[in-house]
């Protein structure tokens, strides 16, 4: 998790993700080749290491009906990163430990409903949608067991309808001093322009 998204988000998915998931770890940072926790995780023999990253030299779980590539005898460990799209590309590159793993990533059957947060392209997932659909394709293929597939979605429409309801609140205090629009109602972000991601 990028410092940023550790010190200052308030409506971190991330955070979420973490206490929804039991053997889940969160380690905060820039570049992680010399933590000392890292470093135990990814000499770790007992685990499989692989990171939920996009690009061209990621597999396509959706796409695939095994996943052989998986020894029976190890733990699958997926390293996630969180952080906005700018933090996590610095993020992956300043950890280059992290380059020779396998990469996995999915196709997403639906857009983000993340709406309090505007999206720098439609493609682009929260943390916890992110999860969900990893979750999703690896018990399609059964490496994990995901019986309540609304769990994640549900967590997040109702984080964010508390966070609405705060913030249409004149005499709440808060962060915010007015109730959120629609994205349609937002002024466009930048262009997101695709680029190979490193």
């Amino acid at each position: 998790m990028h410092p940023k998204e550790f010190k200052h988000e308030k409506a971190g998915t991330g955070r979420l993700t973490h206490l929804s998931l039991s053997e889940s770890e969160i380690l905060m940072g820039v570049g992680f080749d010399e933590d000392k926790r890292f470093n135990e995780l990814i000499n770790d023999p007992r685990y499989f290491h692989s990171i939920l990253y996009p690009g061209p030299k990621a597999i396509n779980l959706s796409n695939l009906s095994e996943l052989p590539i998986i020894p029976s005898e190890k733990k699958l460990l997926v390293f996630l990163i969180d952080g906005t799209w700018s933090t996590a590309k610095k993020m992956m590159k300043l950890t280059t430990k992290l380059h020779q793993l396998p990469r996995f990533t999915f196709t997403a059957n639906q857009k983000s409903i993340f709406d309090i947060k505007q999206q720098p392209h439609p493609d682009c997932l929260s943390t916890l949608e992110a999860v969900h659909f990893l979750l999703f394709e690896l018990s399609r293929l059964n490496i994990d067991n995901y019986p309540d597939q609304d769990y994640f979605f549900n967590l997040l429409q109702n984080m964010q309808n508390y966070q609405k309801e705060c913030a249409a609140d004149p005499n709440r205090q808060g962060y915010r001093h007015r109730a959120f629009k629609k994205p349609e109602e937002r002024k466009s972000m930048k262009t997101f322009k695709r680029k190979i991601i490193f």
